[in-house]
């Protein structure tokens, strides 16, 4: 860098950030002055980051006791298990820096159950205790354990994941803000009347406060920019790949074995691809530039490759 650009004001900003009618879930942030065209710079890419990259924590799963699936209903519970569900993706926790963890309840009727209900995890805490969850009648219990999971964005529930009878996946939001917008006005500086004022709008679910999403959201992107200007060098390994007996089997066929028809297994042979294993790594496009070979004869082989569970690596 040379010693004009480190004394231009865009190097060395002097802006600062100010709350205005904040609480712990709500706020405008007031970022001024801004250099002629940064408050959009900075307001767009904020912005953008705090949609979609702040961790969060959400329960992804539920087991309740006396229940096998989601379209049960529980005895004694006003509402059904799919509505159930519904409550308890309104739930917030703080997970305080833990990954994973563990939530119960266990209530006992007449009771409206709400969140206050759940007993957390050490290091994970509800934020939303007035969230209502159920209503459950007199002598009657509800007994439920929730997984809860650090992570970003959103996912959806997958029930072919899930390996046991009773668990029951949920859509999990992890995103720790609801919403933003943003404005860009002029304001001035002594003489200089060319100057951005940013005001930000940011709402959040109360795991963290507006102005401590916004500093998460600079972080993040401060880690992004320093990749282009001072790249740290990662080498990345290869994980080992462990392979079934039969999977070595088949991986190690030669392409007579495959039954192909003899002018197709001879030009494959003499283009370098003399077993299954060099077949599935081959793309298709190199396959079909093999003398003697052709498309059709590229169908023939995939066909072949599909009968031992295996396929071409890609077009």
């Amino acid at each position: 860098m040379n010693d004009k650009m480190a004394e231009h004001p865009t190097m060395n900003p002097t802006f600062t950030i100010s709350e205005v009618e904040a609480t712990n879930t709500e706020a405008k942030l007031v970022f001024e002055p801004l250099e002629n065209g940064y408050g959009h710079t900075l307001g767009n890419a904020l912005r953008r980051v705090l949609l979609t990259s702040l961790p969060g924590c959400a329960i992804v799963d539920a087991r309740v006791e006396g229940i096998d699936h989601q379209f049960a209903s529980l005895e004694g519970m006003k509402e059904d298990v799919v509505e159930l569900i519904l409550n308890l993706k309104q739930v917030r926790i703080k997970g305080n820096g833990i990954k994973n963890g563990l939530l119960k309840i266990n209530v006992k009727g007449p009771k409206t159950v709400t969140a206050a209900s759940i007993k957390c995890d050490g290091g994970f805490e509800v934020v939303n205790p007035e969230q209502y969850i159920a209503t459950v009648a007199k002598g009657k219990e509800l007994v439920a354990e929730l997984t809860v999971e650090s992570n970003i964005g959103y996912t959806i529930a997958d029930p072919s994941k899930s390996t046991s009878v009773g668990l029951i996946p949920i859509d999990a939001l992890f995103s720790p803000v609801i919403r933003v917008s943003y404005d860009v006005e002029a304001t001035r500086v002594g003489r200089r009347t060319d100057y951005d004022r940013l005001v930000m709008s940011v709402v959040t679910d109360g795991t963290i406060t507006p102005l401590e999403a916004v500093k998460d959201a600079a972080l993040i992107l401060s880690k992004q920019f320093s990749q282009v200007f001072d790249p740290a060098i990662v080498e990345l390994k290869e994980e080992p790949v462990y392979l079934s007996p039969e999977e070595q089997e088949t991986l190690s066929l030669t392409v007579e074995e495959l039954d192909l028809p003899t002018r197709i297994a001879n030009a494959l042979r003499k283009g370098g691809y003399a077993t299954v294993d060099s077949l599935t790594k081959a793309r298709i496009a190199d396959v079909v530039k093999v003398k003697n070979l052709g498309e059709k004869s590229i169908q023939v082989i995939n066909e072949a490759l599909k009968k031992k569970g295996v396929t071409l690596a890609s077009i």
